[in-house]
């Protein structure tokens, strides 16, 4: 598995870095064309200032290396395909990725190789002049249109999942279509000047002899070394198709079939999880923790079939005791079936896809609840607006600490809050949640100060403050449900706040928090707490006053 998985992380990277520098040289290509718009001359000095690096002995090793590698690696993906099911987007990045060398064959042999084989100057303005007196100047610009659509659509595809790319989608959906639109603008601007000149008596010749064009003979050996490209592709890519079926044919010899009660009958590969056969098949199977054992949402009970199937590895026996799961019921992203099955699934989602948009994910994160001390007794003796009024108030002093620090109420609880911090990583996380609490005990002080003045009591908190593993998701009927967060994280942190009323103290905060924002504490200093609903004793530091977290902050802070 190991093996698999650094193969297919060289293959990815390989694919990403090849497709960057290919993309690189479609970009400046359409620039080049582009300012043909503004003139001529601008045209060729863009290009004076690209062929250094183009066409030096380690520029031409860079693109034609990295084109070899990525049509190489489109072939190859052709043939170790598993199956052809995939969304438009996927079907349309592999066919160009497929048709791409291909077209790029002509233009090489008619540019590169004539330039280096026979003389030919390859200036922009010449190429666009050969190009324009037939349709092959359309088919270059469909070609260099096919690279950029591919190259568009790979960037994306990586990284759609990054914190800032979404916000530069609408400009990069911009530029991807003005660039080539500018590039076909230039090149029937130069081309019809070209032309121009080519047209009129006596200049033919002057320019084909001025940028030394092939003769009839060079021209039909320029097309005789295309046909011998475009057959060598097209014998590597009938290699590829018949890898796939062939391989497609070896493992239908080794499939396995499972029949779903009151669903469909599939056929599949042995070797595959059965959650990854009903993915692959397009059956809906649930699966909150993504396949990874933490959740059993994909459970199903095995009906016929599981006498064949191995016990249950550590993470499924862990998690199908942890629900008293008969002997039958299995977890679907486990289990790998090596002979026929019948199966139930315990959740079946209406429709071909799962209801919520987003179905979970795990994250480490700072968890901090807040709640004021006897404000049940206190707002008996208010009327329901001046509850509400001085609520507003007490939420508007310290919940700008919480955002401020890069955290986020997930919710509020009458006269408290729930509030997480979910920032890059862990110990970043840590330290935000350590900030804002100790700026909250701050913001409180000054906020009592000012009760003060008016006359009214000051208000006392209680804080618990943990770190752990949660599960942020949806939770709600569909179309109605808020992202929110549970897991034992979240009852240790409301189970420290609560200690803080018997302690008589304003925070506790686990050691847990403290070693996650590596922030050393005296062993001596915690205490340790058996909390109800939390399986594990945690270890946590009592502080009379959150503000005091400050000196330890800064205290780190200077010995660091």
């Amino acid at each position: 598995m190991t093996q698999a998985l650094w193969q297919g992380n060289w293959v990815h990277r390989s694919r990403l870095i090849s497709g960057l520098v290919l993309f690189t040289f479609a970009f400046f290509h359409f620039l080049n064309v582009a300012v043909g718009l503004v003139s001529p001359d601008l045209m060729e000095a863009v290009q004076e200032v690209r062929e250094p690096i183009s066409k030096s002995p380690p520029g031409q090793v860079l693109i034609y290396g990295s084109l070899l590698v990525h049509a190489g690696l489109a072939l190859w993906q052709v043939a170790m395909r598993r199956t052809l099911r995939m969304t438009f987007t996927q079907w349309l990045q592999l066919l160009l990725g497929v048709l791409i060398p291909l077209q790029l064959i002509q233009h090489i042999v008619h540019t590169n190789y004539a330039a280096r084989v026979q003389g030919y100057e390859d200036e922009m303005s010449s190429v666009v002049l050969m190009l324009w007196s037939g349709p092959e100047a359309l088919h270059q610009y469909l070609l260099l249109l096919a690279v950029w659509i591919h190259g568009c659509i790979g960037i994306h595809m990586w990284l759609r999942l990054t914190r800032w790319w979404g916000a530069l989608v609408p400009y990069m959906i911009g530029v991807a279509v003005l660039m080539p639109t500018l590039a076909l603008a230039g090149l029937v601007t130069e081309g019809r000047r070209m032309w121009g000149f080519f047209a009129e008596q006596g200049f033919a010749q002057q320019i084909m002899e001025d940028y030394n064009w092939p003769d009839t003979a060079g021209f039909a050996h320029l097309a005789t070394v295309t046909n011998i490209g475009v057959c060598i592709f097209f014998s590597l890519l009938f290699v590829a198709l018949a890898a796939f079926g062939l391989r497609r044919l070896i493992r239908r010899t080794r499939s396995v079939r499972i029949t779903y009660e009151n669903g469909p009958e599939i056929v599949a590969d042995r070797g595959l999880t059965l959650l990854e056969m009903s993915q692959m098949k397009g059956i809906p199977h649930p699966s909150l923790c993504g396949g990874k054992g933490r959740c059993t949402t994909c459970r199903v009970m095995v009906l016929a079939g599981g006498d064949e199937l191995p016990p249950p590895n550590a993470a499924e026996a862990r998690s199908l005791a942890a629900i008293k799961a008969p002997d039958n019921m299995r977890l679907a992203c486990q289990i790998k079936p090596n002979a026929a099955m019948t199966v139930k699934r315990l959740y079946t989602p209406k429709g071909r896809r799962q209801i919520h948009a987003t179905q979970g994910e795990e994250k480490t994160i700072a968890v901090l609840f807040l709640d004021i001390r006897g404000f049940t007794a206190r707002s008996a003796d208010l009327l329901p607006y001046d509850v509400v009024f001085l609520l507003n108030r007490f939420f508007d002093a310290i919940v700008p600490e919480v955002t401020k620090a890069g955290g986020a109420v997930d919710k509020y609880m009458g006269d408290g809050l729930l509030a997480l911090f979910e920032t890059d990583d862990t110990a970043s996380s840590a330290q935000a949640a350590l900030t804002a609490t100790a700026n909250i005990g701050a913001s409180l002080a000054r906020f009592n100060r000012l009760l003060a003045s008016e006359g009214e009591a000051p208000i006392r908190i209680g804080m618990g403050l943990h770190t752990g593993t949660v599960v942020l998701g949806e939770i709600g009927a569909a179309g109605h449900a808020p992202r929110t967060l549970i897991g034992a994280t979240v009852n240790a942190a409301s189970r420290l706040e609560a200690k803080t009323k018997e302690l008589g103290v304003e925070l506790l905060v686990s050691r847990d928090v403290f070693e996650a924002a590596s922030l050393s504490q005296s062993e001596a200093e915690y205490q340790q707490f058996q909390l109800r609903g939390v399986e594990k004793a945690v270890k946590a530091l009592p502080l009379e006053r959150a503000s005091h977290l400050q000196k330890i902050i800064l205290g780190s802070n200077s010995h660091s």
